[in-house]
C-alpha cells in the first residue's frame, strides 16, 4: 500500500484571505440561490453545492499544498524473481491445453515484457529457479520442470542467506505451492524478506491416476507366499475402468486386475498374490493406466490424465535365499521324517539334516557278537570297528543323513555355539530329555534366543512331559506348560482343526478361501497319538485344535515368540497317518510340512544381514545402508571389512545405462557390529545393494543382498492442487501478499511505493496539478449547465 508521510502547505501567508475571499464567496453564494424561488429545493442545493466545491478547491490551491511522501530510490534494492522447475508443473489443469509449466515459461519470456523491464528500472533484479535446490539464471532458459521436488523452504532460506546484510525488497514466487519440504509457513525462519507468491494453476479436481501407498507382505503360504497391496487414487474416472498390472523383470504380465471407480475421488484397492520363480531378490514393475491406455501406452494421449508420471512404481520382493539347514533329531526311526524328507524334497531352499537313533544305548560287557567280534554288534556296518571304537559300545547308535561332510554330526548332537548355531532350525521328534547333556540342553534357549533360530518339538512317546522336560532348559523354551498334564483327556480318535488364530495365519491354511479350507479339513483322518499339557504359557497362540470323541478342544499346534526366535509344539504324534489315506492327502500333508517349515526358518537372521533405512530428508531419497555382522557365535563383529555394491535395476525396455556404484561401509560408534553407508539415488526406480564382510585376515564372512524402491517425486506429486493455503500463510508471515498471475503487471507497477529497505522523499505540490483545476472547472461548468437547462437566472 502507498505510504503518506504529510500535507503540508507552502502558501500559508494566504490563509486568512483563501478563507475570508470563500466565506465572501459562500455567503454571496448562499444569499443567491435562496433568492430563487421558482426552482425545486434539491436542484438548488444540488447548484449550489457545486459551486461552493470549486470555490473550495480554488481556495485551497492559494494555500499551496504539498503531497510529502515515501518511495523505492530506483536501483538501490534488490529484488528476487523465484521461479519452480519441479516435475509437479507437468500437470494440465481441467480444460488447458498447455501444462503449468508451460504457462509459467510464458510467464517469464515472451509475456515478460509487460512487468519485468517495469521491474528493473526500481530495483536491481536477481532472477532464481528451485527444485530440490536453488539455482541462480539470467533468463529461465534452464527450466526444464523435471526436478524431483519443491523444495520451496529450502529455496526461500537460502535466498535470504545469500542476501544478508543486502537490502533485498522481496521476493515473487512462481510456484504451486506443493511443497515437499515445508508443511506448515510458521516453520520458515522469521527473518525472511516480503513474499510475494504467484499462484500456478487453478482450484478443482484434475483428471489423474496416481499409485499411492504400495505394501508388500510375505508368508509362508506356498502358492501364493507374495502379497502385494497397491492403492490408487482416481480422481475424475467416475464409472471408467481402471487397470492395474504387474510385470516382471522380462516385461511380462504377471498379473492384470480390472476395478471400477464409483465415485469422482475414489481410492481404488488392487491386491496382487503371486509365487516369484526365483529365490532371493526380484523386482516388478507396478502400472495403473485406463483400459485404452493400456492397449496402447505408447500411444496414450496424456490430456486424459493431468499426468502419467505418478503411474508407474518399482516393486522390490526378496523370498530369501537359503539353503536353511534345518537339523532333525529323533529317538527312532519313524514314518514322521519319512514323510518331511520327501516333502521338503521339493523345496530346494531347505537342507534337512538328519540326526537319527537307531538303537538306545547298552550296559557295558552285556552284549555277545560273533565269534571273535570285539565291537558292539549293533554298530555292525556303521562305520569304523577299530580297537579305538571298541570302548564306545555302550553308546548309542546315531546315524547321520544328509551331512555336509563326514565331520559333520560325527560326535553326536553339537556342544558347543559354533556348531548349534550353524543351523537355522531344530526339531526334536520323539526323543527323551535325557539324551541330551547339560551343555547340550542349555544350548537350545541360547540358539532360540540369541541367535534367533526356530525350534519345533514334534508329539510322541518320548516328548513333552512323557519324555522328562519338565525343569529342562529345554521345556522352558516350549510354548506350553508340562506340569501337571491334562488327566480328563479320555484318549481315542482326535479330529484336526484349525483354532481362531490358525485362521489368521497364511501358513497354517491349504487353501485360499475358507469354503474349500473347511472342506479340506474335514478329509483329514482322526489321529491317535496325542501329548498332553497342562495349559499353553501367556502370548503364545494356539493355531490347530484336536478335539476328542467327546467334544473337548485340546490345543494341537502352539506357537510363541522367544527372544529373537520362535518355538512351536506339535502335540500330535502320529501326523503321518494324513498321508496314508490318498495321493490327494499325502500332497496336503507335505504342502503343510513346508509351510510350517518356512515360517519356521522366515526370519532367522544369517551371520550377514543387510537392511535398508530411509532418511528423514523430504524428497532427498537418500537411504542408509546397515550391514549386521556376527561370528560363528552369532556375537556382534567388530573387526570386519565391509565392502558394498549398488546398482540401478533399469526396467525392462528401458535404454538407461547405469554404472555399479561401489562404497565401504564404515563401523558404527552406536551399536557392536553394525557397519553403516548412505547412498543418495541421482534418479527414481529401483536399486539392489549387495554387502560382502571379510574378517581380519581377508577370510569372506557371508554376503547379503536387499533391494529397495526410490520414488523421488512421490512427494510432488502427492497433491495436484495448487496449495493456495500454504502460499498465502507464507505471504502473511512474511509481510507480502498473493497475486495473480493476471494482475502481475499491476502490482509490479505499484511496488515503487511499498516499503523497502532503502526509501527516499519524495514532495508533490497538488496545487501545480491539472487534476484539481479541472476538477474545479468541472464543478463550475456542470453548475452552469444546470442552471441552463432549468431555466435558473
Amino acid at each position: 500500500m502507498s505510504l503518506l508521510a504529510a500535507l503540508t502547505f507552502s502558501g500559508s501567508g494566504w490563509l486568512w484571505p483563501a478563507t475570508i475571499a470563500a466565506a465572501v464567496a459562500l455567503a454571496v453564494l448562499t444569499w443567491s440561490y435562496l433568492s430563487t424561488s421558482s426552482v425545486p429545493g434539491r436542484l438548488r442545493g444540488l447548484a449550489a453545492a457545486l459551486k461552493a466545491l470549486g470555490v473550495a478547491l480554488l481556495a485551497f490551491c492559494l494555500l499551496e499544498p504539498l503531497w510529502s511522501g515515501q518511495r523505492v530510490r530506483p536501483g538501490a534494492n534488490l529484488f528476487v524473481v523465484l521461479a519452480d522447475n519441479s516435475q509437479g508443473l507437468q500437470v494440465k489443469d481441467r480444460g488447458e491445453s498447455r501444462s503449468r509449466g508451460q504457462v509459467l515459461e510464458q510467464l517469464l519470456t515472451r509475456g515478460a515484457g509487460t512487468w519485468s523491464e517495469r521491474l528493473e528500472t526500481d530495483f536491481e533484479v536477481r532472477r532464481f529457479y528451485f527444485d530440490t535446490r536453488l539455482h541462480a539464471t539470467h533468463d529461465f532458459h534452464e527450466l526444464t520442470f523435471d526436478g524431483r521436488a519443491s523444495a520451496i523452504g529450502t529455496a526461500l532460506q537460502g535466498v535470504a542467506e545469500r542476501f544478508t546484510g543486502r537490502p533485498l525488497a522481496g521476493v515473487l514466487l512462481l510456484t504451486d505451492g506443493n511443497a515437499t519440504d515445508l508443511r506448515e509457513a510458521a516453520s520458515l525462519p522469521p527473518d525472511l524478506p516480503p513474499v510475494y507468491p504467484v499462484v500456478l494453476g487453478s482450484a478443482g479436481a484434475v483428471r489423474d491416476l496416481a499409485l499411492g501407498q504400495v505394501q508388500i507382505s510375505q508368508t509362508a503360504f506356498e502358492d501364493a507366499p507374495v502379497s502385494i497391496q497397491a492403492e490408487v487414487l482416481a480422481t475424475d474416472f467416475s464409472g471408467e475402468p481402471v487397470v492395474a498390472q504387474l510385470l516382471d523383470a522380462r516385461g511380462r504380465t504377471v498379473q492384470e486386475q480390472l476395478l471400477r471407480a464409483r465415485k469422482p475421488q475414489d481410492t481404488l484397492s488392487f491386491r496382487f498374490q503371486l509365487r516369484p520363480e526365483l529365490p532371493g531378490l526380484s523386482f516388478y514393475q507396478l502400472r495403473v493406466a485406463t483400459r485404452d491406455e493400456r492397449q496402447s501406452p505408447a500411444e496414450s494421449d496424456q490430456t486424459r490424465e493431468a499426468t502419467l508420471l505418478n503411474n508407474t512404481r518399482m516393486v522390490p520382493v526378496d523370498r530369501g535365499r537359503g539353503p536353511y539347514r534345518l537339523l532333525y533329531v529323533a529317538g527312532r526311526p519313524n514314518w514322521e521324517y519319512k514323510y518331511l524328507n520327501r516333502a521338503l524334497q521339493e523345496d530346494d531352499q531347505i537342507d534337512l539334516v538328519g540326526l537319527i537313533r537307531i538303537a538306545l544305548r547298552e550296559p557295558k560287557f552285556e552284549f555277545r557278537g560273533r565269534a571273535g567280534e570285539t565291537g558292539n554288534p549293533l554298530f555292525r556296518g556303521f562305520g569304523d570297528q577299530s580297537r579305538e571304537e571298541v570302548e564306545r559300545y555302550d553308546q548309542p547308535v546315531l546315524t547321520r543323513l544328509n551331512t555336509r561332510d563326514e565331520l559333520e554330526l560325527r560326535g553326536g548332537f553339537p556342544r558347543t555355539p559354533e556348531d548349534l548355531f550353524a543351523y537355522d532350525a531344530i526339531i526334536l521328534d520323539d526323543v527323551e530329555a535325557a539324551f541330551f547333556g547339560a551343555d547340550q540342553a542349555a544350548l537350545f534357549p541360547r540358539f532360540v534366543a540369541e541367535r534367533g533360530g526356530g525350534f519345533l518339538m514334534l508329539g510322541g512317546a518320548e516328548s513333552f512331559q512323557e519324555g522328562g522336560y519338565h525343569r529342562t532348559p529345554i521345556g522352558d523354551l516350549l510354548p506350553v506348560y508340562l506340569d501337571r498334564p491334562d488327566t480328563a483327556n479320555p484318549g481315542g480318535p482326535q479330529r484336526f482343526s484349525l483354532a481362531q488364530e490358525g485362521w489368521l495365519q497364511a501358513w497354517a491354511r491349504l487353501r485360499d478361501n475358507e469354503g474349500d479350507e473347511r472342506a479340506r479339513l474335514e478329509n483329514v483322518p482322526p489321529f491317535l497319538v496325542f501329548n498332553r499339557i497342562r495349559d499353553v504359557k501367556p502370548g503364545a497362540s494356539v493355531i490347530a485344535l484336536a478335539t476328542d470323541e467327546g467334544g473337548h478342544d485340546r490345543p494341537a499346534l502352539v506357537t510363541q515368540r522367544f527372544g529373537r526366535g520362535r518355538s512351536a509344539a506339535l502335540l500330535l504324534g502320529d501326523l503321518w497317518r494324513w498321508g496314508m489315506r490318498d495321493a490327494d492327502a499325502r500332497r496336503d500333508m507335505e504342502k503343510a510340512w513346508r509351510q510350517l517349515i518356512r515360517w519356521l526358518v522366515a526370519d532367522v537372521p544369517k551371520r550377514v544381514e543387510l537392511g535398508i533405512e530411509e532418511q528423514p530428508a523430504a524428497g532427498s531419497g537418500a537411504v542408509q545402508l546397515e550391514i549386521r555382522v556376527r561370528d560363528t557365535a552369532f556375537l556382534p563383529l567388530d573387526d570386519a571389512t565391509v565392502s558394498l555394491e549398488v546398482e540401478p535395476v533399469v526396467a525392462h525396455g528401458s535404454s538407461t545405462v547405469t554404472n555399479r556404484i561401489r562404497m565401504r561401509a564404515e563401523p558404527s560408534l552406536s551399536e557392536a557390529g553394525l557397519y553403516t553407508a548412505t547412498f543418495l539415488p541421482r534418479d527414481s526406480g529401483a536399486y539392489k545393494a549387495l554387502a560382502v564382510a571379510e574378517n581380519a585376515a581377508g577370510g569372506e564372512i557371508g554376503r547379503a543382498e536387499a533391494g529397495w524402491s526410490t520414488d523421488l517425486a512421490a512427494e510432488e506429486f502427492r497433491s495436484l492442487q495448487p496449495n493456495t493455503a500454504l502460499l498465502d500463510a507464507i505471504a502473511r508471515r512474511t509481510g507480502g501478499e498473493a497475486v495473480a498471475a493476471s494482475s502481475l503487471p499491476a502490482f509490479v507497477r505499484g511496488l515503487p511505493t511499498r516499503h523497502a529497505p532503502v526509501m527516499e522523499a519524495v514532495t508533490t505540490p497538488l496545487w501545480h496539478t491539472p487534476w484539481l483545476f479541472l476538477l474545479a472547472l468541472a464543478c463550475f461548468v456542470t453548475e452552469w449547465g444546470l442552471r441552463r437547462r432549468k431555466g435558473m437566472p
